[in-house]
Parts: structure tokens; C-alpha cells; sequence
């Protein structure tokens, strides 16, 4: 059901925005500048740089040095009142790095704009998006309207005349951001990687404006490159480009019956009316099919957290049982673990303290008395002066000898 709703997204944003203006548009085909020095179409200046223009990109600012300014203006009007605009970009830098990125739809285009950026900018007539960290929220993308008699740099809160904005982290992303401004009959549209960033049914822009690019950096720079820049437009309104850019109809042409009494002016007249009543019907039926694919999403992300919320209870229940008993004879080890502690504790103490008081005990008690060894002592001594008495009695009753 969701790849076929969004198959049908897909045909009715194809079918009200199917013409690429090439007077308009860059990189369309994976290459900005044919020969490195000019973007055909476009005006490419800057404030204390000259924009690097690569084949594939185009640097606005670079990574260093800070404090610079750069601009592309088309030098072709937009024509059509209805149309979409695709800018991929990048931007990169240190994690103190600063700067802004402007998308201007504007009357005078770079006369008046030139490289200004949203707070730099005087009075102007059209609509501008920003994209910076105002707020300190990692990235905004926020959309200003102005009629001319507004001057931006003078005003006293110039981010308080935001008609709309949304968050979006686009620094160091290290893949290009598409931003898409969408411009249909009954709605205005800003979407950022393909997801919706804010809109209105109140806006709607005049043809016959500029578009164009400027970006700056701050001291610590941030460096912002455009890989490309896309307006499409709706079929139903009569182009400006060469009808080789119209891709060939798959129909065969049908046959004019003889018996039509209409003229040919009349004839285009009631076919480009019928053609911009299907453009309307299909706008109509883009805005449904948004707003549709917006609740199913809801909805199936609703249902998702539900089901893995029940799906989970149990598991989750018995992985908490488990841990349980896991801490339960972990405790149950710790208090063995305790008590065969406190009795090594104990028989080392015994040991040190009972040994000596045992071995005295039995040497005390098992022992020889000390009053024997006394006895036997004097025994002994008795017995050496007896025979010292014997021997000096008989060296004296023995014959005596003389020289």
C-alpha cells in the first residue's frame, strides 16, 4: 500500500513538474561548468573571493579564510507560475564553524541582493530562505516574505519575520542535502531530503523573479558548495524552452474528425483549458496524496511502537527474571565468600595467638622437672670431687722418688 501511494506521489509530482528549465538549472547533468570558468546562465561573483567553480561543483566559500561572500544569480526570469526548485548543497567546517546559505526568489535579483545575506540585505521584493544554526539547535532551514517595505539590515528582529522553519542538522553530513521549494497552485512547499519542512496555503509567488544563491561564512568558516541547482515547471503553462526538451508522448495522434466546425485558435483554447483543469485536479490530488502519506506514516509508526511494546513485554519480562537470579546467587556467593573469609580469619588468629601459649604449655607439662636436673647435677658433682679425693689420697700414701 505505502510503495503504491508513493508510486502515485511520485506520478503526480512528475506530472505537474515534469519540464526542466535548462536556461535555469546547473548539474543536471553531474556537471556545473563546462570549462571551469562560467556556469551558463548564471552571474557567479563574491566579497573577498572569487567562488571556485569546479566541474562538478561550485564553492560559494571556501574552507579558509573566513569573512567572505558568494553569489549566483540566474539571469533568467521564471516564467511560469507554477514550478519546483532542487538545490543540493553541502556545507562543511571545525565544530566552532559559522555561516549562511540564502535561496532568493526575488523581482530585481542581483541588482539589489548582489552577495547580501539575510541580515545584510536592505529592502527587497520576493521571498528568501536561510538556512544557519540560528537558535543554537545544530541547523534551521527558515523562510522570510517580503513586499519591498521592509529594510532587513535596519529592522530591530529581522528572525521574527519568519513565516516558517523547521530543524535540520545540515553540517558535516559528509553527503549533499537536497532542498526542494515547491510552488503549486493551491499550496506552497519547502521539503528538505524529500521530507516535508514546512508549508502554507496562503503563499503564492508571482512569475517574472530571479532566482539565486548567496552564501558567507563567519571568522571560523563554513564552507558551502553547490553540486546543483534544478526548476521545473508545470506542463500546462506555455514555455520559454525548445520543445526538444519536452520528452516524446508515447500516444499516437488521434485522428481530427472532418465534421469539427471549430477553429484551430478555438480548438488550443479548449485544450489548454482542459489541460490546466487536469493540472488542477492533479495538484489537488498531490495535496491529498501528501497529506495521506503523511498519516499512513503516523499511523504505521503509531502501530510499529504498539506491536514492539507488546511483542517485547515478555522478553524483556524474562531477560529481568533472568538478571534476577543471576544477582540473586551472585549475593549468594558473596555471603559464602564472606564466611570462609571470616573463618581463615579465625584460624589465623588461633594460630597466632594460641601456638605460643600451647608449645609453653607443653614444655611446661611434658618436659623434664628442673629440680632432676639439679639432683643430677650435683650427683654429678659429688661424684668428680670423690675421685679427685681418691687420686690425691693415693698420690700421697704412694712411694716417693728422688733424684
Amino acid at each position: 500500500m505505502m510503495c503504491l501511494l508513493s508510486s502515485l506521489y511520485l506520478f503526480a509530482a512528475l506530472a505537474s513538474a515534469q519540464y526542466l528549465v535548462e536556461s535555469s538549472s546547473f548539474g543536471q547533468d553531474g556537471r556545473v561548468s563546462p570549462n571551469r570558468f562560467a556556469i551558463p546562465g548564471w552571474h557567479v561573483s563574491g566579497e573577498g573571493q572569487v567562488p571556485n567553480l569546479l566541474s562538478d561543483k561550485l564553492v560559494l566559500t571556501p574552507p579558509h579564510p573566513g569573512n567572505v561572500r558568494g553569489a549566483a544569480w540566474s539571469e533568467s526570469q521564471v516564467t511560469q507560475a507554477n514550478w519546483i526548485a532542487e538545490l543540493e548543497f553541502r556545507a562543511s567546517g571545525p565544530d566552532r564553524g559559522s555561516g549562511n546559505l540564502q535561496i532568493w526568489y526575488t523581482k530585481d535579483g542581483r541588482g539589489s541582493i548582489g552577495t547580501s545575506s539575510l541580515y545584510t540585505v536592505g529592502s527587497f521584493d520576493g521571498m528568501v530562505l536561510t538556512i544557519d544554526q540560528y537558535g543554537g539547535r545544530g541547523g534551521t532551514i527558515r523562510g522570510f516574505m517580503n513586499d519591498g517595505s521592509i529594510d532587513f539590515n535596519n529592522h530591530y528582529s529581522v528572525d521574527s519575520l519568519a513565516f516558517g522553519h523547521c530543524d535540520y542538522a545540515y553540517r558535516n553530513l559528509g553527503r549533499p542535502s537536497k532542498l526542494q521549494i515547491r510552488q503549486e497552485a493551491e499550496i506552497f512547499e519547502v521539503l528538505i531530503d524529500d521530507k516535508l519542512c514546512f508549508s502554507s496555503d496562503k503563499i503564492r509567488l508571482p512569475a517574472g523573479y530571479y532566482f539565486g544563491l548567496t552564501a558567507a561564512s563567519a571568522e571560523t568558516p563554513d564552507s558551502f558548495e553547490v553540486y546543483k541547482f534544478l526548476l521545473y515547471t508545470s506542463p500546462s503553462i506555455t514555455r520559454e524552452e525548445p520543445q526538444k526538451n519536452q520528452p516524446p508522448s508515447s500516444q499516437q495522434p488521434q485522428d481530427v474528425h472532418a465534421s469539427s466546425s471549430q477553429s484551430s485558435e478555438s480548438q488550443f483554447e479548449n485544450l489548454q483549458n482542459r489541460l490546466q483543469t487536469i493540472t488542477h485536479a492533479i495538484d489537488r490530488l498531490d495535496v491529498q496524496l501528501s497529506k495521506l502519506v503523511g498519516d499512513l506514516d503516523r499511523r504505521h509508526r503509531e502501530v510499529s511502537r504498539g506491536l514492539m511494546t507488546k511483542e517485547t513485554i515478555d522478553h524483556i519480562a524474562a531477560h529481568t527474571d533472568k538478571l534476577d537470579r543471576i544477582e540473586r546467587t551472585v549475593n549468594s556467593f558473596q555471603g559464602q565468600i564472606t564466611n570462609l573469609q571470616g573463618a581463615v580469619k579465625d584460624s589465623h588468629r588461633s594460630m597466632t595467638e594460641g601456638l605460643p601459649k600451647h608449645m609453653s604449655h607443653i614444655i611446661t607439662t611434658k618436659g623434664p622437672r628442673m629440680s632432676l636436673l639439679i639432683f643430677i647435677f650435683v650427683i654429678i658433682q659429688v661424684m668428680l670431687f670423690g675421685v679427685y679425693a681418691v687420686y690425691k689420697r693415693r698420690s700421697k700414701q704412694g712411694p716417693k722418688k728422688y733424684l
